[in-house]
């Protein structure tokens, strides 16, 4: 006989997962908090994630990954692309404050899981390397069409930017002020010009 059917979307329950996992980070977070958050049972949660919490992060922060291909698409679609990616590090000052003190997941993730689950933090990594790429391809790109003055290394400018984008989630934390993030990202965008 089976037990009662599984009646969650997993992708629902795996976007609500990744909330919690964004606020408490994973070690923190408990097999009830996810339940709770979730809504789900242990049974129809084990049903779902036979490898429990670590495959529901490995998908929570998934999520991301999808989210940044769906950006290089629309980078490669965008009439001026470096544009599309100064207005996302731009986007970040209009955010509200529980967001400045989220950060990114990804980022996130790279840090707490150096030296405690090196599986998780390179998940993490690869997904960073990826965006970097992607940055990189976009600036070599506008660089061959003399859309960026900056001749550096298109590979250096998106190493840059990833730097810039782990910084920024730390400073957004110290100053969760618009006027301040705002000052010091378009100081940090000039290397775009």
């Amino acid at each position: 006989m089976r037990g009662r059917p599984n009646i969650h979307d997993n992708s629902e329950l795996i976007q609500k997962a990744q909330e919690i996992f964004w606020k408490k980070g994973y070690t923190a977070t408990s097999l009830n908090d996810l339940l709770t958050i979730t809504g789900a049972g242990s049974g129809s949660f084990y049903n779902s994630f036979k490898g429990g919490k670590k495959q529901v992060f490995k998908e929570a922060i998934n999520l991301r990954r999808k989210a940044f291909a769906e950006f290089k698409l629309e980078l490669e679609n965008n009439e001026d692309p470096i544009e599309l990616i100064k207005n996302f590090f731009r986007s970040i000052a209009n955010e509200n404050e529980n967001s400045y003190l989220r950060g990114c997941i990804i980022a996130n993730t790279i840090v707490e899981m150096t030296f405690i689950d090196n599986d998780l933090k390179d998940e993490a990594v690869q997904i960073l390397k990826e965006v970097e790429e992607m940055y990189s391809e976009t600036i070599k790109k506008a660089q061959e069409k003399g859309k960026i003055k900056n001749q550096t290394d298109a590979a250096i400018l998106g190493k840059y930017l990833i730097t810039f984008w782990c910084g920024l989630n730390t400073l957004r934390r110290m100053y969760p002020d618009k006027k301040i993030l705002s000052q010091q990202i378009e100081m940090q965008l000039a290397v775009l010009s």
